[in-house]
């Protein structure tokens, strides 16, 4: 699935947006890094003419600056967003760019710090126009399918920008000495750049036209962030995002005296550790997309808090043998745990990677389309305002005597409360990644045809069943969340109890045992289908004794006819045999005898409603189970009767 994220990077509707990210998020860290180490090196000549403020004030001068425009602009910049083309907007904030870089190069001839410190807020305010409009264009030309695997790449490629500007603006500082009409001419020619690129992002309609703008920031803020609340789930992944965000921005503002005080490093040391957090999160979004098998797999936000939590533990208690002060690079690798600070750092980044694409990627399919953009300002909002907290908690922990290592355990320590806190609230995250590990670690599961499934409105899948584990199977390997119809007894399962409970199973008894919960059963299908959801049924009505397809009864029939919609036929083979199948006896009752065996999981073509009766679709998952082939339509009419 890596190679299929790649292969946007070659199609007109992916990569020159990636390109004109990559580009502003290159050229924004140049411009800001360039100024702080200004300031902080020749600050004292130039804060001399700026009122007398030390270097100190001025770099938390800076900051603010830059994150101050995400408070006030987000709200318009959302509402912006959702009203216009995303094409033509990125276009104009790349035009407005230029006019900032422009400004920034004749800031720089003049050493007027009081006009860079202008601009860099000019520079926050152009980034916050800027976000919504990014993360609400990819969900207008991917679709469901590659949303985890182009925000994967977006992720990658911003951190890989951050890293890169930031060492370039280090490095052109040096470099220049006292010339800095150098620094304002180089990100003036990016800034060009980054606009020449834009000019070849493909138009995207407008999501909401007619919307009429609410200039008032206050306002509006409260009102996008209310429109994020309306959705739990959207809600929540907010809040987790933005704590990795504040978490993130604790970590990189103490790693300059944390090599210096506690590891002995000098500034190269510095850049290795940011490099080396930066291609983490990079290495760890485009993962997953491999991980979770190119859906939207929300297994994946436990796995990487888990990550986080752990690998922030073990980086706070992490330490280097006796050192001298400020040693360079290749002496700190030669210090005993060094590389186990390495190795954490670049953990924590990388097990951060798999915790925020997802909850990313859900945003975007879950949110309405027509307020999409807005929910993107609001999670901009949610960030800032936890970055600045971040900052406040650091500042204060450090100066009631706290040391960074000691920072890093009561921030780990807290990670972990908010994260089960969030999974607690919102139990389908624990589902998914339980149903992830699961099949991940279990099995080695082929799937093929599943593009036959409609991506949107409801749809009936019907398949074979094997065992007590197939109805994970389907729905870890399924794109779109799917209801299961299962056995009453089955569905009361103790641990699976949970999983089926909070995925919406839908329970079903006979008519001898039990004719109300039936009946109860065929509403609650009728009410998903009805609501544009996936219903998954086995119509063999129960696990297979002896490995052969079983006769399909005629409640399926019932199904279709009461809510007429397309019906996709399964085949799952390889799991006869299997220690949750009843091959010899009692399922489960055994020692298991395999150990992620390979499974397949095949899907027909979907067939209309008026065609799905109980045979036909019993023939074509048993041409499925016998080809191993996806079964398209039309099937040859003269196709054998099917085995019982």
């Amino acid at each position: 699935m890596a190679s299929g994220q790649f292969k946007l990077l070659g199609e007109r509707r992916f990569s020159p947006f990636f390109f004109t990210q990559f580009l502003g998020a290159f050229n924004d860290n140049l411009f800001k890094n360039a100024l702080v180490i200004l300031i902080a090196f020749q600050g004292s000549s130039w804060a001399m003419t700026e009122g007398g403020m030390s270097a100190n004030v001025l770099v938390n001068v800076a900051a603010g600056l830059f994150i101050l425009p995400f408070f006030l602009f987000s709200a318009t910049a959302g509402q912006i967003a959702d009203k216009y083309d995303k094409a033509t907007l990125m276009r104009w904030i790349k035009a407005l760019e230029i006019v900032i870089m422009a400004g920034a190069a004749v800031a720089f001839a003049l050493h007027s710090l009081a006009l860079l410190m202008v601009l860099l807020f000019l520079m926050g305010a152009q980034s916050t126009l800027f976000g919504p409009v990014k993360y609400g264009y990819l969900p207008a030309h991917l679709d469901n399918r590659e949303l985890t695997g182009g925000n994967g790449m977006v992720e990658l490629g911003t951190f890989l920008a951050i890293l890169l500007g930031t060492i370039a603006g280090g490095q052109l500082v040096h470099a220049v000495g006292d010339r800095t009409l150098v620094i304002g001419i180089s990100v003036l020619v990016f800034a060009v750049l980054g606009w020449l690129v834009s000019l070849l992002i493909p138009r995207t309609a407008p999501s909401a036209p007619d919307l009429k703008l609410n200039w008032n920031p206050v306002s509006e803020t409260i009102r996008i962030v209310g429109y994020a609340r309306e959705n739990r789930t959207i809600f929540l992944s907010i809040m987790g995002i933005s704590w990795f965000w504040a978490v993130g921005a604790m970590y990189l503002a103490q790693l300059p005296n944390y090599v210096r005080v506690d590891l002995g490093g000098d500034e190269t040391v510095v850049t290795l550790l940011l490099a080396l957090f930066s291609l983490g999160i990079g290495i760890g979004s485009m993962l997953c997309d491999r991980l979770s098998g190119g859906r939207i797999e929300l297994g994946l936000v436990p796995f990487g808090a888990a990550g986080l939590v752990l690998f922030s533990l073990h980086l706070g208690f992490a330490g280097v043998a006796e050192h001298a002060n400020e040693v360079g690079l290749s002496a700190f690798l030669a210090l005993d745990g060094s590389w186990r600070v390495l190795a954490d750092l670049g953990l924590i980044g990388l097990f951060g990677g798999f915790y925020i694409v997802p909850l990313y990627s859900l945003i975007q399919e879950r949110a309405p389309r027509e307020r999409l953009s807005r929910i993107i300002a609001a999670n901009s909002v949610i960030n800032a305002l936890f970055m600045v907290l971040a900052s406040l908690y650091a500042v204060g922990a450090l100066q009631l005597g706290l040391s960074i290592p000691g920072l890093f355990l009561a921030t780990a320590v807290m990670t972990a409360a908010v994260v089960v806190f969030i999974f607690t609230l919102v139990p389908e995250f624990t589902m998914r990644f339980i149903i992830w590990l699961l099949v991940s670690t279990v099995y080695r599961v082929r799937k093929r045809g599943l593009e036959n499934i409609p991506e949107e409105g409801g749809v009936l899948l019907v398949c074979n069943h094997v065992s007590f584990m197939d109805g994970l199977i389907l729905g870890g390997s399924v794109r779109r969340p799917a209801r299961f119809v299962m056995y009453h007894t089955i569905f009361d399962v103790p641990v699976l109890s949970f999983i089926f409970r909070t995925g919406k199973a839908i329970p079903i008894a006979p008519a001898k045992e039990d004719p109300g919960r039936l009946e109860a059963a065929y509403d609650a299908i009728a009410r998903e289908l009805e609501d544009g959801q996936v219903v998954c049924l086995f119509p063999e009505g129960a696990i297979t004794h002896d490995g052969e397809l079983q006769a399909f009864r005629q409640g399926v029939e019932r199904v279709v006819q009461r809510t007429p919609v397309p019906v996709v036929p399964m085949a799952l083979r390889g799991m006869w045999g299997s220690f949750f199948s009843r091959k010899g006896g009692a399922a489960m009752k055994q020692l298991p005898q395999r150990f992620r065996s390979r499974i397949e999981l095949i899907a027909g073509s979907a067939i209309a409603p008026e065609q799905a009766s109980a045979a036909e679709l019993q023939r074509r998952v048993q041409i499925m189970l016998d080809s191993g082939e996806p079964c398209e339509t039309p099937v040859n009419a003269h196709q054998p009767a099917p085995r019982a």
